[in-house]
């Protein structure tokens, strides 16, 4: 099995920048592609950014996010981390981690194509 946990949610000004942390444990394998989703009330669930962490680290946008997020990982705390910058009122809502297998599941950032997923932290943008 795989655990997520995230943290670093929090309020922000438009802007502003926030870092989120999401720390797995499990096995490694199942944690081979790693993302960050969100959503905003009465809103779908989306992907923002993907990293697939085998054979060189490969990282997925969303275009809205381009430029100004980033996602990287601590393979030494076994931690995703989602650095946003230049926050927007549009980024707010609950932001997840999520692991997956597969690579597709990173190049897709389809919520069905991934199988663990955290318990959320909520990201407030507003001035």
């Amino acid at each position: 099995q795989v655990q997520l946990v995230e943290s670093g949610g929090g309020s922000a000004q438009p802007g502003g920048s926030l870092r989120l942390s999401c720390v797995a444990s499990g096995e490694n394998h199942k944690r081979a592609c790693m993302g960050w989703f969100r959503q905003a009330p009465g809103k779908e669930r989306e992907g923002v950014a993907s990293l697939y962490r085998f054979g060189g680290e490969t990282t997925f946008y969303r275009d809205s996010v381009k430029g100004r997020f980033t996602i990287s990982q601590d393979n030494s705390k076994n931690t995703l981390y989602l650095q946003m910058n230049s926050l927007k009122p549009e980024d707010s809502g609950a932001y997840y981690c999520a692991a997956d297998t597969t690579y597709g599941a990173c190049s897709s950032r389809r919520e069905s194509d991934f199988e663990y997923w955290g318990q959320g932290t909520e990201v407030a943008v507003s001035s």
